[in-house]
């Protein structure tokens, strides 16, 4: 008899697994692959193991003369790209199988099937696990629907990961994050890419003038970018695929050829019959209280299967919240600082809320530009900016969107200001370090305190 059992050893169930264990709970982790989940081993690790290369091809190539280093005949080897993928996949799904015995966790390999809510069977073993309460991590799968699912060889981001070798042109279905991702990664290494997007701009979850930013980046790579714009179909040739393209505002059709085909448009809760049979209120994913309890008392569910914010940080909050609440604390999730990451070139990163979600006339709007930062003209970099969100009349800070050289590691400074309510000038106060690019936070601070000094 357990305490704990876990459905899922990705970022939110193992994570729930192991503060289960630290709160003094006798726990089991049920997964049927690999650890990690779909974040270590087809999602934000391979992806950012590519991206990372081809990051590197790029600076080489475009920054080697300026900085006075002679490097010639620069080439990539995309096997090599994918062993160093691989070898980053590996590194992590070992680490996360270290900390189960490392915390004395029970793993059963195997699909799990919940019969009621103190029972689950492992499927190929037919062993039956008993437990007090119960945490659903089954996490996502990606996004395939029809026409395209019946087209023989179109891609999801799974298959990517697979490749071995790189296509000559990529058409992709989908400019948020992931398609977004995927068209600076083949860009970068020179393959001619469309990517096609049915909101009014890329990333559309973004502010238009984030989604500007990257676009003009993936345009100096020779991205092709159709926003307002929907796919049609997809049909298969011998050794390419025609796709039709309608330009929404024209209302016009047109076809492009290219040698592969991705859909990008996101991943969806993966929910097994026997979690419908449970009983379980589903929408669109599980539906929990702000604990992560669903309407079966002793079942809860984290992550991806909610539906509701789909990143593996997020998951990981969630099984800790989950965790306490199992162990007797009252914790609830707090989703007011959300960091939302993007690996773009510049990369994006944004938390709290956006122009679209407050009233213009009750904040101060204050952005710094990259090109004004000292250690950003030390590494030969220019595009990009820092935006605060700030209450016009509290001061506090509302919401932050940085487009910038290490983004996606700034952003914290953002996340604690909004979680805690912080005000300009009170950021104002805190020393940045020089030269470095977190002083284009303290641009935009001060730009929202009106007091400007490097602008």
């Amino acid at each position: 008899m357990f305490d704990v059992a876990v459905i899922g050893g990705g970022p939110g169930g193992y994570v729930a697994a192991i503060r289960s264990a630290q709160l003094g709970k006798k726990v089991a982790i049920i997964e049927k692959e690999n650890f990690g989940g779909t974040c270590t081993n087809w999602g934000c690790i391979p992806t950012k193991a590519m991206l990372a290369a081809s990051h590197l091809y790029d600076e080489i190539n475009n920054k080697s003369k300026k900085f006075g280093l002679n490097i010639d005949n620069i080439d990539y080897d995309v096997k090599g790209i994918m062993k160093h993928m691989n070898k980053s996949i590996t590194m992590s799904r070992k680490g996360v199988e270290f900390l189960m015995k490392k915390n004395n966790i029970e793993v059963l390999k195997g699909t799990a099937i919940v019969k009621d809510k103190n029972h689950i069977m492992i499927k190929e073993t037919e062993e039956v696990v008993e437990s007090s309460n119960i945490i659903l991590a089954h996490g996502s799968v990606p996004v395939m629907f029809p026409p395209f699912s019946e087209v023989e060889g179109i891609w999801t981001s799974n298959d990517v990961f697979m490749m071995d070798e790189l296509p000559e042109s990529i058409l992709i279905m989908g400019g948020g994050v992931i398609g977004v991702e995927f068209s600076t990664f083949f860009a970068t290494l020179g393959k001619k890419v469309i990517l096609v997007e049915l909101f009014d701009h890329i990333l559309p979850y973004e502010d238009v003038d984030v989604a500007n930013e990257v676009k003009k980046s993936l345009k100096k790579k020779g991205v092709k970018i159709l926003e307002k714009h929907k796919v049609l179909g997809v049909e298969k040739n011998d050794d390419s695929f025609i796709t039709k393209v309608l330009d929404v505002e024209k209302n016009e059709e047109i076809s492009f050829e290219s040698s592969k085909v991705l859909m990008a448009v996101g991943r969806k809760p993966n929910i097994p019959q026997d979690l419908r049979d449970l009983g379980l209120e589903i929408e669109k994913g599980v539906v929990t209280d702000k604990t992560l309890k669903t309407n079966i008392d002793n079942i809860y569910a984290i992550g991806d299967l909610r539906a509701q914010i789909m990143l593996a940080h997020v998951a990981s909050m969630e099984g800790i919240v989950a965790a306490h609440n199992i162990a007797g604390e009252i914790k609830t999730m707090d989703y007011s600082a959300v960091p939302s990451i993007i690996f773009s070139s510049p990369e994006v990163a944004s938390t709290g809320l956006r122009e679209s979600d407050v009233d213009l006339e009750k904040v101060i709007i204050s952005k710094f530009p990259v090109s004004a930062n000292g250690r950003a003209r030390t590494m030969e970099e220019k595009d990009g900016f820092i935006k605060i969100i700030a209450d016009k009349s509290s001061g506090k800070v509302l919401g932050v969107s940085a487009v910038s050289p290490n983004a996606t590691d700034m952003i914290m400074e953002g996340v604690i200001a909004v979680k805690e309510g912080l005000t300009v000038d009170k950021l104002a106060d805190m020393i940045h370090p020089h030269p470095t690019l977190t002083e284009s936070f303290l641009g935009a601070i001060e730009g929202a305190e009106g007091k400007a000094i490097h602008l």
